[in-house]
């Protein structure tokens, strides 16, 4: 029986400390489009990681396939078992440095799970602790905005240094498939970033419906172009993914319990790069605060309960989770800006549309069930395609992250020495990276970047909403960072 909802109250579910659980179907209706969509674009990209997984760590495809099913399932726990009403998604701006730090070539594959363990718990620690003493604002109001774009411009060019990675071996889309890479990576960047495209789809909505399909676009034009040139080859299985044996072999190659835990060294080794991501993360609560925000005076009958502490606690939960069963740090944010914007479109519209904002998220991530991972003919049709979904990814990522670092600061010199910061974070161990940044700018811009900004965290959330217009997708020159 599906829970009625008093007009102007927040959507019922089931309290448990400071977490709601909502149950598909009874505290949620169902929502078509989302869930077609849902398991198209959602199912397909939470796929992308797989070729890391087997190429980088070890994994078959079919334990990297479930590992991916269990990184999805944990991500849709951000608003089935904790309450957020954010679409949940990776750090992907994280992703190149974590790939760069991690999986460094002549170590095994037990040392680079245990260092994605010691990644992930050290970022749980950090979220839990900052959600649960609220001092989450605090601590990102003390970091210069120098640093802060240092941090998402070394980001990009991590990103970008991964994609045109050419080097004997390598499994990078371009190095395996050029043509169809290049095709597909063309494809995302007109359709994501283009002001020509963006200014005629306004007025063509078919353009508009065909750009909101993500990656799916590019995944047909580099089907097409991989099987035409020869790029390409499938092997098509049938069945189900036998899920549960799967799993075992996945866990005795990756878990903590099995191969070892990290050494006191791993943990210390890592803590640079768990605050590093911790800056990118509190960008993405902002934007998604301001997203919400924005939409919130569109529909008095419900209200949206957005807490920021829950927010940390909750995304700390998961990763430290993630890190003990399935170890890939990167895999467990808070928001899917894309998703969260084409779920607040509809929800926007009003109820008869969408009658509370959980409709759209859980039938987005398909109750948090993600059913195409278990279909092998689906899934091994998607294989070939998945270096392509990676290096689209990192591209889109990359691009995004550059925009919005050079928007960090306007004095010439701060962005010199951002671009020499950013470098070493991209190119270096995190602690040199991250002393090298610091020491940069403090020689080259001076102690004045320390003076602390005294802007509250509701201001920098009222500034990221005057710059997030709801009808946006994700567009790069949001500035959730700026203070002033």
């Amino acid at each position: 029986m599906l829970s009625k909802r008093e007009h102007g109250a927040v959507q019922p579910g089931i309290k448990w400390g400071p977490f709601v659980l909502r149950i598909p179907f009874i505290h949620m209706k169902l929502a078509l489009p989302e869930l077609l969509q849902g398991i198209c674009v959602a199912g397909a990209t939470g796929l992308a990681l797989v070729p890391v997984m087997t190429a980088s760590l070890g994994l078959s495809f079919d334990e990297a396939v479930t590992m991916a099913m269990i990184h999805t399932m944990l991500i849709a726990s951000g608003w089935f078992f904790f309450g957020d009403p954010y679409a949940p998604g990776w750090l992907t701006p994280a992703l190149p440095l974590i790939f760069a730090f991690a999986l460094v070539p002549g170590t095994s594959y037990e040392e680079r799970f245990q260092m994605m363990t010691a990644l992930s718990l050290n970022f749980a620690a950090l979220l839990i602790f900052l959600g649960a003493t609220g001092l989450g604002g605090k601590l990102i109001r003390v970091i210069p905005n120098v640093l802060k774009g240092s941090i998402i411009l070394g980001a990009a060019v991590a990103a970008f240094l991964r994609i045109f990675d050419l080097s004997e071996g390598s499994t990078e889309a371009l190095a395996v498939a050029p043509i169809a890479a290049i095709s597909a990576l063309a494809l995302c960047m007109f359709f994501a970033f283009s002001k020509p495209f963006q200014r005629v789809a306004a007025n063509v909505p078919f353009l508009a419906k065909v750009a909101g399909l993500g990656l799916l676009p590019a995944f047909i034009v580099a089907g097409l172009v991989g099987w035409l040139t020869g790029e390409m080859q499938w092997n098509i299985r049938w069945g189900l993914l036998d899920v549960p044996t799967h799993a075992v072999a996945m866990w005795e190659k990756a878990s903590p319990f099995y191969i070892g835990w990290p050494s006191l060294d791993m943990y210390i080794a890592a803590l640079p790069l768990a605050f590093i991501t911790y800056i990118l993360f509190f960008g993405d609560v902002v934007t998604g605060d301001a997203m919400l925000k924005n939409a919130d005076s569109m529909r008095e009958d419900e209200k949206l309960d957005v807490n920021n502490d829950r927010a940390h606690m909750a995304t700390g939960i998961r990763n430290a989770i993630m890190g003990i069963f399935a170890p890939f740090f990167g895999t467990q944010g808070v928001l899917w800006t894309g998703i969260q914007v084409i779920v607040i479109k509809r929800w926007v519209t009003g109820r008869d549309k969408m009658d509370s904002i959980y409709d759209g998220i859980s039938a987005y991530y398909v109750y948090g069930f993600p059913v195409l991972f278990i279909v092998l003919p689906i899934v091994t049709l998607l294989q070939p395609l998945l270096p392509i979904a990676l290096a689209v990814t990192l591209l889109l990522t990359g691009f995004a992250l550059a925009t919005l670092a050079l928007t960090q600061v306007t004095d010439t010199t701060e962005r010199g020495a951002m671009m020499l910061s950013a470098m070493a974070f991209a190119l270096f161990d995190p602690w040199i990276g991250l002393l090298t940044a610091i020491a940069t700018i403090l020689v080259v811009v001076g102690p004045r970047v320390l003076k602390v900004d005294a802007e509250p965290e509701e201001v920098l959330t009222a500034k990221a909403a005057a710059a997030t217009p709801t009808a946006d997708v994700d567009g790069p020159e949001k500035d959730p960072f700026k203070s002033n």
